[in-house]
């Protein structure tokens, strides 16, 4: 048990200043007015916030980073149960606390030939998070791991694999790619032949793109059939690097109710219109550009056109692209955190336990300060409860930050505020 106090508590449509949050078992049991839980003589643990952030554990529903680990050379796999044990603490000092593990199933990548992608290999990682899913709260494991199955429609033979991972409980989000060169990502040849980097000859990009390009791929009547298996199922549908209106309703037919980095701004507009979300990625965020040359996601996030954010191959980019949408962009923190939070829970189906600080909530929750180096801030986690345990503590020195400085004005401000309205 544990009271959370001396923090700006961050909700999706609003910061909280002079509350306390109090945790009883793996749920958030009340938030309420600082000062009206005798923590001591109730035997609570107390967490001082020292005047940071407490918001919900980040929620990354895009990311590849477990293959990274797994597969740190193109040519070399690790052992992968210590794989997933090295990544969750990778993970967790970001702030991830459900990290939806994005596994790619290709046919054959000409691009990018990794073992740790061959189909068998993939198989060994389903049945890993699979398990870590399973005796959740009973294992050994920090953060809850969740599967996002990445299927490129060039794979014709796994039909029966996929729907079966999926009748199985294994899949927890399915989206459907399309890296062909000419469309998508790829709409621009000339990108394509950069992605090589001067590793071939002109002659031999020719080749393999005539070949990727005449690659048979999965029929509409195929992915309809996955699709309704995961509809039935419960299981969020992605779409891919959506790059026209025509892709987008042809995904909205098969039941698609995200789009992942849609191509243009016109595309990702069109997909809020219809009610999708849409995912982009936080490098993108810092970078201040799409390393494919495409939709900017700072752009996105400008236009209202992105609704959700994910790390993509980044996990450090999560809690640092909040603040820097929050100090550059001028968005309100609590917008900024909901992109991370509890939009990425809705669209994948799990906002009723998480994504949100509420009572009656698993008590995921982060609290956060930004640190102070030279003329620089940087966002920082103190402490991580999962399930109501707190799983991680850092100590920072009890230096000024940005966040305490920003708490006591906003605070002043909503007592005056506050007095006005009694008045």
């Amino acid at each position: 048990m544990y009271v959370i106090r001396n923090g700006i508590i961050v909700q999706p449509d609003r910061l909280l200043f002079g509350y306390e949050l109090v945790v009883e078992g793996d749920r958030i049991a009340a938030i309420q007015r600082q000062g009206t839980l005798d923590a001591e003589a109730r035997g609570f643990g107390i967490i001082d916030a020292h005047g940071g952030y407490v918001t919900p554990g980040l929620i990354d529903i895009h990311s590849d980073y477990i293959e990274t680990v797994i597969s740190p050379r193109p040519t070399v796999l690790m052992d992968f149960p210590t794989a997933l044990f090295e990544a969750e603490r990778e993970l967790l000092a970001h702030g991830i606390t459900t990290m939806f593990h994005s596994l790619s199933a290709y046919a054959h990548d000409l691009m990018d030939v990794k073992p740790v992608r061959q189909w068998d290999n993939t198989e060994k990682i389903i049945a890993l998070i699979a398990a870590a899913k399973k005796t959740e709260g009973r294992n050994a494991h920090l953060i809850r791991h969740r599967l996002h199955l990445r299927l490129e429609i060039d794979n014709v033979h796994l039909v029966e694999q996929v729907e079966r991972h999926l009748r199985a409980g294994e899949i927890d989000e399915l989206s459907f790619m399309d890296h062909t060169p000419g469309q998508g990502q790829y709409r621009d040849i000339e990108i394509w032949r950069k992605s090589f980097r001067g590793d071939i000859t002109r002659e031999e990009a020719e080749r393999m793109l005539a070949e990727q390009q005449a690659a048979p791929k999965l029929s509409f009547e195929q992915l309809d059939y996955l699709a309704g298996v995961a509809r039935e199922q419960g299981i969020a549908l992605a779409s891919h690097d959506d790059d026209s209106l025509e892709k987008l309703e042809l995904m909205r037919e098969l039941g698609c109710t995200i789009s992942e980095f849609p191509i243009s701004q016109e595309v990702a507009a069109a997909a809020v219109e219809r009610g999708m979300a849409t995912v982009m990625g936080t490098p993108n965020i810092l970078l201040g550009k799409s390393h494919s040359g495409n939709l900017s996601a700072r752009d996105a996030v400008r236009a209202g056109v992105a609704t959700c954010l994910c790390s993509d191959y980044y996990p450090t980019a999560m809690l640092q692209s909040a603040f820097v949408l929050h100090r550059e962009f001028k968005l309100p923190l609590e917008q900024a955190f909901a992109m991370l939070t509890i939009n990425p829970a809705r669209a994948v189906k799990i906002d009723r336990e998480l994504g949100s600080l509420e009572e009656g909530k698993k008590a995921d929750i982060l609290v956060v300060r930004e640190v102070a180096e030279g003329q620089r801030s940087y966002p920082v986690i103190t402490a991580t409860l999962v399930d109501g345990r707190v799983v991680s503590r850092m100590w920072y020195p009890a230096l000024p930050s940005m966040s305490a400085r920003f708490a006591t004005d906003a605070a002043t401000l909503a007592e005056t505020l506050a007095d006005e309205e009694v008045r």
